[in-house]
């Protein structure tokens, strides 16, 4: 089996605990993978990594932006893969994320491994969010709360993927992180649920986690977690 590793720079419940500032850069993260998810500095909206190149989608004003990502850019937390598919299959019968979310999982080789997950679809409903720009400590919970939400309806594009088991969480979210790019690349956005007309489905196991710290961050090096709050808080926002 060829060895897949999933590179992921700190961790999800870093962020949760209120660390945003940018850590690597975005060049040398593209250097361990070129599909996956996360943010940038400040969590100014949803990081998105699609063959090989890095997409920031933002909503403010009402507004949706989305632009490529210059490699000078930090990133305060990722995941990405060299992703490749184990399994594919197409699904030709409109489907929620709820009921595509199950059929994915059942067709996982186990629920104690990571896998890339990746569904070029067209979508009648396409409901997603970005985190607004905030400063280091605010609580990621309480900024969630005023998240700015966008929902595009008869839309192509591709679904960009991490499942994490629960035996992670914490590290990452236990089950799906999902972002989603538009082809035109104009709309995406972490995933809050979804309507799928049709769509191609691909799924890779990922047999090794290279797990990365900001270990020149002081920040990071100094602060004390409250592990039972951050899990909540992961549930809750993600």
């Amino acid at each position: 089996m060829v060895k897949t590793t999933l590179f992921q720079h700190n961790t999800l419940a870093s962020l949760m605990a209120g660390l945003y500032e940018g850590t690597m850069p975005l060049k040398e993260l593209l250097t361990h993978g070129n599909f996956g998810v996360g943010t940038v500095d400040s969590i100014d909206g949803e990081l998105i990594v699609l063959d090989g190149k890095a997409y920031q989608a933002t909503g403010t004003n009402n507004e949706v932006k989305v632009n490529l990502v210059k490699d000078h850019v930090l990133v305060p937390y990722a995941a990405v893969v060299n992703h490749t598919k184990t399994k594919s299959w197409t699904e030709d019968t409109t489907i929620d994320s709820e009921n595509l979310k199950k059929t994915i999982e059942a067709k996982l080789d186990s629920q104690n491994l990571f896998f890339s997950v990746k569904v070029k679809g067209v979508f009648s409903k396409m409901h997603v969010r970005m985190i607004p720009k905030s400063k280091t400590g605010e609580r990621f919970a309480e900024i969630a709360k005023h998240q700015p939400e966008f929902t595009e309806e008869n839309i192509s594009g591709t679904l960009v993927g991490i499942w994490t088991p629960e035996l992670f969480h914490g590290v990452s979210v236990a089950g799906f992180h999902l972002h989603f790019l538009s082809d035109d690349v104009s709309f995406g956005g972490h995933v809050m649920d979804f309507v799928m007309e049709k769509g191609a489905i691909e799924i890779g196991i990922i047999n090794q986690l290279e797990q990365h710290f900001p270990v020149t961050n002081q920040t990071f090096l100094e602060k004390t977690f409250d592990v039972h709050t951050l899990r909540n808080d992961i549930e809750a926002s993600e």
